[in-house]
């Protein structure tokens, strides 16, 4: 179970212009979010302690960001 409540992923993918779903649509959806964003934050972390800072920032994630690409 993932930490994304479904119905998110459910309007996330609908506001993408999908008129049908699938009933798994919205559980894979939310499990391929959780795994790119634990990416995402680790990087972030590394940034913000390579910073010196034990806080992460939304400029660290940005930054985490634009080095994953």
């Amino acid at each position: 179970m993932t930490e994304i409540p479904l119905a998110s992923a459910r309007r996330i993918i609908r506001k993408s212009g999908a008129i049908r779903i699938s009933a798994d649509a919205d559980a894979e959806l939310a499990k391929l979010m959780e795994e790119h964003a634990l990416v995402l934050a680790r990087e972030a972390r590394k940034l913000s302690a390579h910073a010196g800072r034990k806080t992460v920032t939304g400029h660290d994630i940005r930054m985490a960001a634009e080095i994953l690409k």
